[in-house]
This record gives structure tokens, sequence and C-alpha cells, in this order.
């Protein structure tokens, strides 16, 4: 008889993740090719079973369960549960019943599992000292919601740490919340050591899957380690070699301990006696300012730190070197006055720890040539101008100064330009111009009163005289006197009245003209008698249009009004009028 039972086939274990639908099956054969007459689903609580729903051919009866409204059946009378929970990890009983051949049943495990959240790592707020005796807290780190409830390990620069007695201690708190979801907490403690100081730690969360075993990583976190000052470096920025006076320089102090340690700062004096900076400083960092060097500021300075922990003091010395250019000089020779056609020499010289180059320059700025030694020859009251001398460092980008001397070409006045002569009409307002160069500088006067106006550039002078044009003046002229005390210039400005110089004009342009009309005449005459048109004998006048004149003298009367006027102009040397023939 119990061989013949109805057989039915579950699975042992079912896995599903919370929130889906699971769906238990159930198979069932019955000998014979019988049929079922019901079949039964049980949930088992604390080794009772209770039903969830009673089926047959017809009908499926659902039983009033917390699972009311959860469950559906399908055609192959699997059962399957919505929305499952971790509560809903138990025993699930199928029960298949073939009248007079008897139950058969069957029962899966139904798991619920729920992936927990990405573990959360926290590190220790407070920073862990190198020389603790005791093992403190390094890092937490938290799962949350989860089931089954995982497994915490801890790792350090990637390798997995292991509990070791006054090194390694791990501590964990498991907690169940009221939806059956598991929180774990795991606490590292340990000691530190100063390479800690860029250790990274980290966290693993384990748990199992569908039969497999899987993690969950936290991020990686550095923790705060305390140790003390071991080396100390003092030094300048920027570069002790390239400070030059006027530059603001920071000298910086490192420490490798952690805190960073209390530092103070100091200046050798005279007699190896040290002068307290720190007030100077920003003694949290080490950073000791100073600003708009010069030279004094070179010279030794110390850095000093004190672990507070330990009391150790240590120090570092650094020299500070303030590259400057100083005494800038230029000599003059001669000293004495320079006249022109003088030859003067400038020497430049200047005192700095570093090598110089010297450049000169002119008024404006043009580079002459270089070197420290400038030579002009042939002075001129032109040459007189401001000299300079550019004193460089090239190792030092940057520092350079220069100096400026004056060459003053001494001698009486010369005048260089002057308005004459001057066309002018009577009575008319005129400027009269009167430019010269001298030095010392001179004083412009004029032989006339009128408005004067002066203007000075370097050595010139020049003085433009406004004044009405009189009769006297325009006789007489304008005298420009310019005196130094090395002497005088004096020029005349010649005055020409402008009608009488379109008058002169006039009478040139006449005789101009009347050349030109004897040279024509005389032309056609001189073509006439190749011609053999005109004969002319040695006395008295023939009609040139007569053809039996005599032709062996060419003989051309000109008639003039002014007849006797040309007579009086070709008198002898006696007074007395010769005849027209012995012109």
């Amino acid at each position: 008889g119990a061989a013949s039972k109805p057989e039915v086939s579950m699975p042992a274990v079912l896995e599903v993740e919370s929130g889906t639908t699971a769906r238990l099956e159930c198979s069932f054969s019955i000998p014979g090719d019988g049929s079922f007459t019901y079949i039964e689903w049980y949930y088992v609580d604390r080794s009772n079973l209770v039903r969830l729903c009673h089926i047959t051919k017809s009908k499926v009866q659902e039983e009033d369960t917390d699972y009311k409204g959860r469950l559906s059946v399908g055609e192959d009378k699997a059962l399957s549960i919505s929305k499952v929970t971790v509560q809903d990890s138990r025993t699930f009983v199928c029960r298949v019943a073939a009248g007079s051949q008897g139950v058969g049943e069957n029962q899966t495990e139904l798991r619920v599992y729920k992936v927990p959240a990405t573990p959360e790592i926290t590190p220790s707020s407070v920073g862990i000292p190198v020389n603790s005796s005791k093992t403190l807290e390094i890092a937490q780190c938290l799962s949350e919601n989860s089931f089954p409830p995982p497994n915490i390990t801890w790792h350090k620069n990637g390798e997995q740490l292991q509990p070791e007695e006054s090194k390694v201690k791990i501590l964990g708190t498991l907690t169940r919340k009221s939806s059956g979801l598991y929180t774990v907490r795991s606490t590292l403690f340990g000691t530190v050591t100063r390479e800690d100081r860029d250790s990274l730690f980290h966290c693993t969360v384990h748990y199992w899957l569908l039969g497999q075993r899987r993690t969950a990583e936290s991020r990686r976190v550095n923790v705060t380690v305390f140790y003390p000052t071991e080396h100390l470096k003092l030094h300048v920025v920027p570069a002790s070699a390239l400070v030059k006076e006027g530059d603001d320089v920071k000298l910086v102090c490192e420490a490798d301990g952690n805190p960073a340690p209390v530092f103070s700062f100091y200046k050798r004096e005279l007699e190896n006696n040290w002068q307290d900076l720190t007030y100077l400083a920003d003694a949290n960092n080490g950073v000791l300012s100073l600003h708009d060097v010069n030279k004094s500021s070179s010279g030794l300075y110390k850095c000093q730190t004190l672990d507070l922990d330990d009391m150790r003091q240590l120090e570092k010395e650094v020299e500070l070197v303030v590259n400057y250019i100083e005494g800038v000089h230029v000599k003059m020779e001669p000293s004495s006055p320079l006249h022109e056609g003088d030859t003067v020499k400038l020497s430049c010289n200047a005192l700095s720890p570093v090598t110089l180059d010297y450049q000169w320059r002119d008024a404006r700025g043009r580079k002459l040539l270089d070197g420290n030694q400038l030579v002009l020859s042939n002075l001129t009251f032109e040459t007189s101008s401001n000299f300079s001398c550019k004193v460089l460092a090239r190792s030092v980008p940057g520092l350079e100064q220069s100096k400026q001397v004056a060459v003053a070409v001494q001698g009486k006045p010369r005048i260089v330009a002057i308005s004459s002569p001057l066309y002018v009409r009577q009575d008319e307002v005129v400027n009269l111009t009167c430019k010269a160069i001298a030095f010392p500088r001179p004083s412009v006067h004029w032989s006339i009163n009128g408005t004067t106006h002066e203007y000075v550039e370097n050595q010139h002078v020049a003085s433009n005289l406004t004044v009405r044009v009189s009769h006297d003046l325009l006789r007489a002229g304008a005298m420009c006197r310019v005196s130094n005390a090395l002497g005088v210039s004096e020029k005349h400005i010649q005055l020409l009245d402008q009608k009488t110089s379109e008058s002169k004009g006039v009478i040139i342009v006449a005789i101009i003209v009347s050349i030109l009309v004897v040279a024509v005449l005389g032309a056609v005459s001189y073509f006439l008698h190749k011609k053999g048109k005109i004969s002319c004998g040695r006395a008295g006048k023939q009609d040139i249009t007569k053809p039996e004149a005599r032709k062996d003298k060419n003989v051309v009367e000109v008639k003039s009004d002014k007849l006797s006027e040309e007579a009086g102009l070709l008198q002898g040397a006696n007074g007395e009028k010769r005849p027209a023939a012995d012109q």
C-alpha cells in the first residue's frame, strides 16, 4: 500500500531576493496514471503545519492567513508568493491526495536574502600617536539592511588584518531590526607606525547569495598618525642666489613631524648673539617673511623646533645673501670746464658681490656702447647733454642701477639762425628771429624796442621780436646781440622794402624783354642779308626796298625815343659826346 502512494518532488532549498516573487514548484506522480483528489499547501510554524490553500480540480480555496492576497496557484499547481520578505524564510509543504491511493507530500525550504548595502567606513576623528602602548581605535565599518547577517573583515594596503595581541583587535556587533534585516558594525583597534601616515584602510562585507560567497568593499581611507619630528629643512624662497635688494623673501622651515612642531626663527648678530625674529614669522606654518630686503638683511638665519610630546629640540641654519649694487660713481676727466673741440672721458664704477656689466645711454635712453668708459671727442655745444651709466648684474635678473652725468660744453654764444634779409612793408607788424647756442645760458638783446618771447631747449635759446616797421627801422635794420660770461656775438638783420623790390623787378623784366627784341631783330636782319634782300652803303641810310643798293656792309638802324639818354651814356672820357659813327 505504501508503494502505491503519490510521489511528490520538490527542490530542497529555494533562494530568492527580498521584494521579488517566490515560485514553489510541486511535481507529483500517481501510480496507475490516477488523478489527484486535492492538493494542499502548508507552511511550518514552530513544528505546526498551517494550511495556506486547498486545491481541487474545480477550484482553489485560499485560507485566511498572513499570506492572503499574496498567493497564486499556477496550472502546474505551483504556489507563487509575491513581495517576499525575510520573514517568509521558512519551510513550505506540498501535500497531494489521490483517493484510495493515499496521500504523498514533500517540502522546500524558502530562503529570502537581502544584499547588504555598500559598507560605510569612518576613520578615527582624532590622531593616533605612534608611541602609544595601547591599541587605539583606527576606524569603524557599518553594513546595514542585510539578510542573513554578513561578516566583516579589515584590510590595510590591500592585505587582510588578523587579530593579534597588543597590535590588532577587531570588535563586532550584530543588530536585528523589526524588518528582520541585520545591521553589522565592526571596529578596528590597533597600533600604528610612522609609515602608516600613508597607509590606506578599508573593510569588506562577506555574504552568501545563491550558494556563492559574495563581497562588497568600502572606500579606502587614510588615518591621522601623530609622530615626532626627526628631520628639519630650512630654505630661502626664491633661491638665495637670485635675491636682490627690494625683494620680498621667505624663509621656509619644514619639519617631518605630525602635528607640526612649534617654530622659532633667529638671526645671528655680532659676537655670535642671536636676534629672535619669531614675532615676524608665522610660527604655526614655519614661514618667516622678510619684506624689501637690503644689504643688511644678509646673514645667517636659524630655524628651531620644539616637539611638545617628547620636548625634543631640533634646529637648522641657512645663509641669506642679498645681492646689491651700491656706490655707483661717474668720474669725468678732465673735470675742469669743457670747451668746444675738447675731449672728455667718462668712467663709471660700482660695488657689488657679483660681476657687473656697464652700459652708456644718451638722454633719450638710446644705448651708445658697452663698457665702463665713454670717450667724447671734438666737443661742441650740441654735444652738451645728459649721459647715463647703467650698471647691471646679469646673474641676478632685475638687479640694476643708473647714474646720470651732465656734460656741459662752455663757450661764448654762436648765432646759428637769423631772419635776414627780410622783405617787409612799412607800418606792418613783423617777427624778427634770432637763435643762438651757448653755455652758460646767454641773454639776447635787440637794438630796437618791441615785444620779445624767448624759448630755451638744452643749449639753444631763440628770441622772437615782434615790432612795427618804421621808416628808420626799414633804413637801418635791427641788431641781435647774444652774450654770456664768456663773450658776445651779434648779427644784423637787413630789412628790404617790398615795394622797391617789386619796382626793380619790373625794370629787370623790361630790360630782359628789350634784349630779347633786339636779338630777334638782329636774327631777322641776318637772315634777310643772306637772302640778298638788303644792300647797305657805308654812308647814309638806304631804303631796304631798293635793289640797286650796295651790299658790302650790314647796318640796322634802331630808332628810340631815348636817343638823347643813350647818347649821354656814350660820352667820351672828357665828357664830350662822340658821333654815332665813331661808336
